[in-house]
This record gives structure tokens, sequence and C-alpha cells, in this order.
């Protein structure tokens, strides 16, 4: 998970200032990569969900990094789509505007979908799935820990890519840096996919390390078949009721769990794109936007884990509301306080601990509601409602900006939406089905 969503999502700001630096695109011209990147995800959720649920983890981690490895190479192709050879003498003056903006950029659009195709297909999605298959009752907490350990990797990255593409100095340089990432990505592919377990009864196993019954010794003849217990049933699992996708969808924690998830990460988004630029804007160098993005990670290490641990404790619905208000009051600070360095790394505290705490839940909860035989569609389908708001958010602050000159709009709407969100987790209460169990296990 390290090394195929840090490149893209954490330090999705760097390169906007590398690309701006290098072709002078806009703000808005920029953060339209991220959006068309929601668009495949909303229309391809539901389908990678699906594989999920198919193939299994492993597969899908094989087929998404590979896809992923080779988009970061062909990323070292950029160039601005008027000086593609082929394409120079084309009339381009002839078309609206709005897609005489989205031409130069072209290029830079196919490759990071193609990224983002990798990214969805081999990563986040499949190994929430299989940690949903591993656990029941230490569900939040595992998610948290796998989420907060994946970060240490962000700590390096983020700070050695701002060193490698400073457009500042004369170091690696962005296209370089693709390439490595690229192969590297392809290098360790295989060997980390052998190390990935679908599903504990694959291998005998039970959620949580629960350990089976021994099978049950000669049954009185008296007791019928439907009325012995099973081959092997576990002495301490919880009772588990499995959702279909046609059933979860039907329930209003379905909905209000999906867009509080978006509206939450509205902001994140919009930050991941336009942190590194703001800063850079308001004189900080490009190294020390850096080192904000990597004090907001060193925070949301620590805070998955008490995120995961109390979302095994408390209803997952108010420690989310209470982490997501925290995450909309970091931005807050950034966006309305002083442009200081405290501000700054207050703005990391906070908004690392809201992002940091609520992560594992926005996960862990829907598998608690809905079970583990349906969770990769399930996940797949609620992206769609959650791409939707996120494709609008860095387009949203990238045209404010090259209106305004300045986020301060921007962000004071996107953290308003946060709290919106976290009003919506509070409100999703655990469904019911209203079919029994077995037809539930037949549909």
């Amino acid at each position: 998970m390290v090394i195929s969503t840090t490149p893209m999502f954490h330090a999705m700001g760097l390169w906007f200032v590398a690309l701006e630096h290098s072709f002078g695109w806009t703000r808005t011209q920029l953060s339209l990569a991220f959006a068309f990147t929601r668009v495949e995800g909303g229309i391809l959720g539901p389908v990678e969900g699906y594989l999920t649920d198919r193939l299994g983890t492993k597969r899908l981690v094989i087929i998404g990094m590979t896809i992923m490895g080779f988009g970061w190479l062909l990323f070292s192709l950029v160039q601005d789509t008027k000086d593609v050879p082929i394409l120079r003498d084309m009339p381009f003056h002839v078309l609206p505007d709005f897609t005489q903006a989205i031409i130069p950029p072209l290029t830079f659009y196919a490759v990071y979908m193609l990224i983002a195709l990798g990214q969805g297909l081999g990563s986040w999605l499949p190994l929430m799935a299989m940690l949903n298959n591993w656990f029941n009752r230490r569900r939040a907490m595992a998610m948290g820990l796998s989420n907060s350990t994946s970060r240490v990797g962000t700590l390096i990255m983020i700070p050695a890519i701002a060193w490698a593409i400073d457009p500042e100095f004369e170091r690696l340089g962005w296209r370089l840096t693709v390439v490595i990432i690229g192969i590297a990505i392809l290098v360790v592919n295989l060997p980390l996919s052998l190390l990935i377990r679908n599903r504990p009864e694959d291998y005998g196993l039970l959620p949580d390390g629960d350990k089976p019954e021994e099978p049950a010794s000669e049954p009185s003849d008296s007791v019928s078949s439907d009325d012995r217990p099973a081959e092997t049933v576990s002495r301490r699992a919880p009772e588990q009721i499995d959702f279909t996708w046609q059933q979860a969808v039907r329930t209003p924690a379905f909905w209000l769990i999906s867009v509080g998830h978006g509206c939450t990460s509205m902001v994140l988004i919009a930050m991941m794109a336009h942190l590194a630029p703001m800063m850079v804007d308001r004189g900080y160098s490009l190294q020390t936007a850096s080192f904000v993005i990597t004090g907001y990670t060193v925070v949301s290490m620590v805070f998955q884990l008490i995120g995961g641990y109390f979302g095994d404790r408390v209803p997952k619905r108010l420690a989310l509301f209470v982490f997501t208000w925290i995450q909309a009051s970091g931005v807050f600070l950034l966006t309305l306080g002083p442009a200081t360095l405290p501000v700054a790394y207050g703005f990391a505290l906070l908004f690392g601990a809201g992002f940091g705490g609520r992560n594992p839940l926005t996960v862990s909860i829907r598998g608690e509601y809905f079970g583990r035989k349906s969770f990769g569609v399930i996940m797949g389908i609620s992206q769609v409602p959650m791409n939707i708001l996120l494709l609008a958010a860095p387009v949203f602050a990238g045209v404010v900006y090259d209106v305004t000159g300045e986020y301060t709009i921007a962000f004071t709407v996107l953290a308003s939406l946060n709290m919106v969100g976290g009003v919506l987790f509070l409100l999703a209460t655990r469904p019911r089905l209203t079919q029994p169990a077995r037809a539930v296990a037949r549909a």
C-alpha cells in the first residue's frame, strides 16, 4: 500500500509544482487530472469490488500493480500535447475555451488515469477486503494498524520525492524520479503478492484467530440432521450477518456512510493536491511543504491505531463524528490563521489526528454493518457517490485559486462540508435485515 498510494495521492501536490514549473499549466488544469481519475473510479468501482469478491486480493494486486508500474514509466514521457510532433499543426484555436484548456495536459491526464486504474485494482479496496475477511471483533484495530504501518514508507518517500523533483535545484528531476518509482513497483510486485492470503477459511482458519470446535462425536439418532452442530463452528466468533449488495443499497446507513465518507474526503483530496502549491505561494520552500505533509502523516500513523482501538470499543459512528470534526478544525486553522510555521504544524497535528482516526473506521464500519461475503462489491458501489464528490473537490479549489488568487474561500467551504459529513456518519445507525439469515445466505 505504501508504494501504490504515496506517490499518487500524498505526493500529488509535489507533482503539481514540478509540472506547473515545466509546462506552465494552471492549478485548474492540473486538478482536472484527479477529477478524471474520480470519474474513472466511480465507473469502475463496482467492477473492482466485484472482481475482488470473485478473484481474490492476491490476483488483483498482481494485475493492478503491474498496470500501475507501467503507468509510472509512461509518466516520464508526459509532454504538452501541443508539442507532440504529429499534433503540432492541429487547429486547436478553433475549439471551445474549455477544450483548449484540457488539451495541453492531455498526456498527463491519460497516464494519471492509467496509474489510478492500477491503484484501484491492486491496492486499497482489495487489501481492505482481505482485512475484512480476516477480522470481525478486531476489525477496526486491524485496519488501523495496516494503514498506520503503511505510513512509515510515506515518511521517507515524501521528502525523497520533494528533494528529487524540486524545480529550484538540478537533481534527479521528475522524469527520472517517476521511472525509478515505476521500476520499483514492478520489482516488488510478485514477491509482495506471494505473501497475501485472501480468506482464513482457505487455510482451515477462522476470523480473529478463533479456533474451530472438534466435530461432534456420534450424535444421537433422536437429533435430526438439521439440528446437529456444524462440522466446524467457532467457539468465540460473534454472529456475522452478511448483506448482499442489493440489500445493502436499500438501507439508509449505506448512503449516509457513502456520502459522509465523500464529504469528509473532499477536503483531504483537495489538500493533497493543493497543500504544497499553497505553501509555496505563501513563501515556504517545497521541502518545507514536504515536512508539513510528513508531519501530518506521522500524526495520522499514531491516530490510525487510536481510532482503531476506540472503533472496536465505542460506536463507530460516534468515533467518526469526533475525528471528522477534528480534521475540519485543522483545515480551518490553516485556512483562516496567519501564514506562520506554528500554524502550519498546528494544522498537521489536527488534520493528521482527524484523518488518521477516521481512516480505519470509514471502512470497518461497513464491514461491521454489512458483513464479509459481498464486502468488495458493496465498497465498490459506495465509491460511486463518493467519487462524484471527490472529483469536484480539487477542481473547485483550483478554479477558486485561479479566479481569486488564494484558497481561503475554497477550503472554508470544503471544511464546512467536512463537518456535514461528520453529522451524516453520526446518523448512520446499524441496519437490520428484514429477511431470515438462511434466506440471506442463499441470496
